[in-house]
């Protein structure tokens, strides 16, 4: 296992500007899941930490936030993600100690996804407009577009960094404060993110950053009335908690949630391709993707030769040191997660499953939360592998006979965040995105992000988007103005 190159300083509360403990004092130790060992001690923030970065939030909001004229809040926003990839060498490391994920992934993948998220947004903060409406000739009627206010988010441990680009940049351009809450887990990256944005010109207050527990920070965030707005990425079962909670102060509230993607291999598909896509699709970040393409649909003429294929890909993928460059496997997020996928497994097994690949506990150096690339072959649609949420390196690989078939397949899931399509046929593909019940299709490709394009789901996988112009509708609210010139 490679050595943490120099000691990761302590993590602390950012609030209105500064590095704070809690008022507590309370602290909880990080730990890297690959090695088992601490990487440092953070903060940890209760109901009363929360406080002090929400009023620092308001504050900011009626104070210098509001008097920034747009190109300067442009401006700061794109020095922002200039400072992140300044600093990518260290963010990445940070990202990667953290989640377990290659150091490949959070350098070359997560680090510009971030950057480019405050390069995107920075260009709204200027053309964020209302409209006149033409309504009797003796007044002048028109709306403003204003920020909704004080936004809370909360985000997951399995993207920590690309999820403070997904919504403190959106949320910043559009005018509005922040307060973030990082999972336990992973709070290292959007600390220091924190941190770079008053080095980029952010007013004090503007971004806060409150580590802890989701049970107090995260609760005491969620009922908090001066929070106008909640952005959450996380699980279906603490989104349904969120949006009752919420419902207490009549929040506006964003929800993306989890999934169990289908990816669809018809049988006229490039067949090289559609490996390739259904390998990154589901064993890219180690499976804790929200869009993991987890269930393969795979048309029942190219089943078997295609299931002996994937698993001989599978084979070849074996868990290493996250911080080597060339690993394309590192460990799950903790033993706690690594224990909850390998009870998914021995359950597919027992529902008739077949184990054509991993399926074992393999560490590294004797330690760490690793596993093995797993498929599961002959899957039925109604096993518990197919229906529910796994979050790691686990494909069930399901047979279908025919379009209506793989798209009554593919919808018959609580969830509907993303999917996939692998076909020659541009018709069918159309055809089948368009009947497809999620938010995101990819066509011969799979698991693309860019910030101008939206992203969130449908069902049990939320409501409302991240990225792109549609997610401004999200951090904004309009005002009617009515003039009366008679």
């Amino acid at each position: 296992m490679s050595e943490t190159l120099a000691p990761v300083r302590p993590g602390r509360l950012i609030i209105n500007g500064e590095a704070v403990d809690a008022v507590s004092g309370a602290t909880f130790t990080t730990v890297n899941p690959a090695t088992e060992e601490p990487i440092t001690t953070v903060a940890e923030a209760g109901a009363e930490d929360v406080d002090r970065a929400v009023r620092a939030a308001r504050a900011a909001l009626e104070g210098p936030w509001a008097k920034l004229k747009p190109i300067d809040r442009s401006r700061v926003l794109w020095k922002l993600g200039d400072l992140v990839l300044a600093h990518a060498d260290e963010l990445a490391r940070l990202e990667t100690l953290d989640n377990g994920k290659p150091i490949f992934e959070s350098r070359f993948v997560d680090i510009d996804m971030v950057a480019r998220c405050f390069h995107y947004f920075s260009g709204w903060a200027t053309k964020l407009t209302g409209d006149t409406t033409a309504v009797n000739p003796g007044w002048f009627t028109y709306t403003l577009r204003e920020p909704v206010g004080v936004v809370g988010a909360i985000i997951p441990w399995n993207f920590p960094m690309i999820m403070v680009g997904w919504k403190v940049a959106p949320a910043l351009a559009a005018g509005n404060t922040i307060v973030v809450k990082p999972a336990e887990l992973t709070p290292l990256t959007a600390i220091r993110i924190a941190e770079l944005a008053l080095e980029a010109g952010i007013p004090p207050g503007v971004f806060n950053v409150v580590p802890g527990k989701g049970r107090v920070a995260g609760e005491a965030l969620v009922r908090h009335p001066r929070v106008d707005k909640l952005s959450f990425t996380g699980s279906t079962e603490v989104g349904q908690h969120l949006m009752r909670t919420a419902a207490e102060t009549l929040k506006k509230i964003t929800l993306e949630l989890g999934g169990k993607s289908p990816n669809i291999v018809f049988a006229d598909a490039d067949l090289e391709a559609a490996l390739r896509g259904a390998t990154a699709g589901i064993f890219y970040g180690k499976g804790e993707v929200c869009a993991a393409g987890s269930r393969l649909l795979v048309e029942k003429p190219i089943y078997d030769e295609f299931v002996v294929k994937l698993a001989e890909r599978a084979k070849k993928m074996q868990p290493s040191d996250p911080l080597d460059p060339k690993s394309r496997l590192g460990s799950l997020v903790s033993k706690a997660q690594l224990d909850k996928v390998m009870g998914y497994v021995e359950t597919g097994v027992k529902e008739g499953a077949q184990l054509v690949a991993g399926g074992q506990r393999q560490p590294v150096n004797g330690k760490g939360a690793f596993m093995q690339a797993t498929v599961l072959a002959g899957v039925d649609n109604r096993m518990r592998v197919a229906q529910e949420e796994i979050f790691g390196p686990v494909l069930a690989v399901i047979p279908f006979d025919g379009v209506d078939d793989a798209v009554a397949k593919a919808n018959d899931v609580m969830y509907g965040l993303a999917s996939g399509v692998w076909t020659r046929d541009l018709r069918k593909a159309h055809t089948v995105a368009k009947r497809l019940a999620a938010g995101t299709v990819w066509v011969n490709m799979y698991n693309f992000y860019d910030p101008g394009m939206p992203f969130g789901g449908v069902k049990g996988s939320g409501f409302g988007r991240d990225l792109g112009e549609a997610c401004l509708q999200e951090y904004t609210q309009v005002k009617s103005v009515w003039l009366n010139l008679e």
